[in-house]
């Protein structure tokens, strides 16, 4: 565990310095540095997929700040986007002035679906497979003693009757608590192993049989009250509550909403090597649960006209198996962050997801957002104009004085 997140002045330093204050705060190996810079190897690389042809890099960095639950946390994220580090950083210090984030998450619960067709009597049906739901679950979980003995394992069968293209079909639910897997491998197994014995309860045909990622069960939350005064005001709480608006009362801007939510998150997913777009589809699942698509935040002002923020989501994320374990650099990013479970990976990422969130609404309530962005952005089209060394800054602080970050002005300034 770190002892502080508010690490001041850390991005004026260079990468060096960066590296060796994280290696100090989080108590890294020398090996657990080099992997910073080496990453995924092209042997390895070979063994975690097909047709291997070498390996992609993602900007690493880290987001400081953030205080959860009265804990500190050094958030590594994985992203290519300018400004969303910067971003979710300068949102937690706000925050972090107001007593942090307050998270919490229910049981890590994710589900199978069996698709049963062929089905003479469905209500029939329902009622032989509930009878047997015992058996079942005995049967389930001797697949998995290791997940029983960490106390996970099937908790529950349920059976749903749906009308489709191709008529009524019936889907038995198991639901598998995971503990510290994202939960795919062993809930797969499950569903694939109760298949036979379904179709000799009801006589029918099974289909698919596979998680789904529509992880309604394994919800995380996150909670936070701004001071007007640490914001900048009553002014700046209704702009933010004015930008949420719009995002309840309409898709379009409700996309975008969600979008910079996961800015966030999926950053943080892909440094800690877990799924993306198992957690993508998830969130944006769980956004239209209502038959309307919906921001995942909430935004409202209290008595004292402070700004009250939530956030809440299916998080299917592991710290077992996978990635997570197999890369290098995600398991250096699990042990930068410190957390100890995947519950409490959960809600770190939806206190980043709201974060990343509170920054663009307020960006978009004051200044808006290009100011920042668009700072960080002029930097890679310098480069991309052939900048090196002093001359990046140099040309992109050109730019944005200009307000012409274009790649022919760069090129221009450079010749110069």
């Amino acid at each position: 565990m770190v002892k502080s997140s508010r690490i001041s002045g850390f991005y004026k330093q260079g990468v060096k310095e960066r590296v060796g204050k994280i290696v100090e705060l989080a108590g890294l190996t020398s090996e657990d540095a080099k992997t910073l810079s080496t990453g995924l190897s092209i042997e390895q690389a070979d063994q975690m997929t097909e047709n291997v042809i070498g390996t992609y890099n993602q900007p690493f960095g880290v987001a400081l700040n953030f205080l959860i639950n009265g804990k500190d946390y050094i958030v590594p994220m994985a992203t290519e986007e300018p400004s969303v580090i910067a971003a979710a950083s300068n949102a937690a210090k706000i925050v972090r002035e107001c007593g942090g984030f307050s998270t919490k998450s229910t049981f890590p619960i994710m589900i199978g679906q069996i698709q049963l067709t062929a089905i003479g009597n469905h209500e029939n049906a329902r009622e032989l497979i509930l009878a047997e739901k015992n058996d079942l679950i005995r049967k389930a979980n001797e697949l998995d003693p290791v997940l029983v003995k960490f106390g996970g394992g099937l908790r529950d069968v349920k059976v749903r009757i749906l009308d489709s293209i191709i008529g009524k079909l019936l889907v038995v639910h198991l639901h598998v608590d995971v503990r510290d897997a994202m939960g795919a491998n062993a809930v797969n197994t499950m569903c694939e192993a109760l298949a036979p014995r379904l179709e000799e309860i009801t006589g029918g045909k099974v289909y698919l049989r596979i998680i789904s990622n529509y992880a309604i069960e394994r919800l995380a939350r996150a909670k936070a009250v701004v001071s007007k005064d640490v914001l900048g005001g009553e002014e700046v709480v209704d702009g933010i509550i004015a930008c949420y608006a719009l995002a309840d009362a309409d898709v379009y801007r409700a996309a975008t909403h969600n979008k910079g939510i996961m800015n966030g998150i999926t950053a943080v997913v892909l440094a800690t090597g877990n799924d993306t777009r198992a957690v993508e589809a998830g969130a944006h699942s769980y956004a239209s649960r209502s038959g309307v698509y919906k921001p995942l935040s909430i935004y409202r002002k209290n008595a004292d006209e402070d700004l009250e923020c939530e956030i809440e989501l299916p998080v299917a994320v592991g710290l077992v198996g996978g990635a997570t374990k197999t890369h290098p650099t995600a398991r250096t990013a699990v042990k930068i962050l410190g957390v100890e479970s995947a519950s409490e990976l959960s809600e770190v990422l939806a206190a980043v997801g709201l974060a990343q969130n509170l920054a663009a609404l307020k960006a978009l309530s004051t200044e808006g957002i290009q100011r920042g962005h668009m700072e960080l952005h002029a930097r890679n089209i310098a480069v991309l104009a052939g900048a090196k060394g002093d001359d990046v800054s140099r040309i992109a602080f050109k730019m944005v004085e200009e307000k012409a970050i274009r790649v022919d002005r760069a090129k221009e300034l450079l010749n110069k």
